[in-house]
């Protein structure tokens, strides 16, 4: 069982500071693990359609 005993003040802060740090790691990875999914599924759709409904005939004239 695990003892609860009271910290020195400096540690606390330290050890709130860290996991502080440690989330907003773990924050930063989620996204971006998501941003590369969603760009991973837009592309893969990009690239499965129809090439001509993404760029019809004469689409870079006026």
């Amino acid at each position: 069982m695990k003892q609860a005993r009271i910290k020195p003040f400096f540690q606390q802060v330290a050890e709130t500071a860290r996991r502080r740090e440690q989330l907003r790691a773990y924050r930063r990875n989620q996204v971006l693990g998501l941003v590369l999914v969603a760009a991973a599924i837009l592309l893969w759709c990009l690239l499965r359609t129809n090439p001509r409904w993404i760029f019809p005939p004469g689409w870079w004239r006026p």
